[in-house]
């Protein structure tokens, strides 16, 4: 896990005509996107960052004029591993669950966890089966008791 980058940000469009982008937060507020000079192993040199709707505005060094940003569409900002504050006890990136294996407090196998979204009241895991149907579990000690090098899920939320 520790090789993996990670991803705080996205690019959502520009703003404005001079190469400002919207941004779609993954971590919580604008000071987590201030404490990086750069992102995308150096391609992004942030110059200035600031509220917008739903997100932030962003001004990268690279980029001068709306087509250019408007060309970044989709574009994850990640930073390396290492270049984030350690974690407390009970702490997780979403990164880190993304791909481990997922099974039952009855130990049947449930498949892998494909994303973590998190929709305001908290996050959520989505395990794939390995018949391709996919569930919900809420990320919650009674619903996760286990997570690691594995996601342990409570029988009783196992759709």
């Amino acid at each position: 896990m520790a090789h993996r980058p990670v991803t705080l940000a996205a690019i959502i469009g520009a703003h404005g005509v001079t190469g400002d982008v919207r941004l779609k937060l993954f971590a919580e507020g604008l000071e987590s996107l201030t404490m990086h000079k750069s992102f995308n192993d150096g391609a992004l040199t942030l110059r200035s960052l600031r509220p917008g709707n739903n997100g932030a505005i962003a001004r990268f060094a690279e980029v001068s004029d709306r087509n250019a940003a408007e060309a970044l569409r989709g574009t994850e900002l990640t930073v390396p591993r290492d270049a984030l504050p350690a974690l407390a006890e009970g702490e997780y990136y979403h990164t880190d669950l993304i791909g481990l294996p997922c099974i039952s407090t009855d130990g049947a196998d449930l498949g892998t966890c494909v994303t973590v979204e998190n929709f305001g009241a908290g996050d959520v895991l989505e395990i794939e089966r390995p018949d391709g149907k996919r569930f919900m579990v809420p990320m919650k000690a009674d619903a996760v008791p286990e997570w690691g090098s594995r996601i342990v899920i409570d029988a009783a939320f196992v759709a």
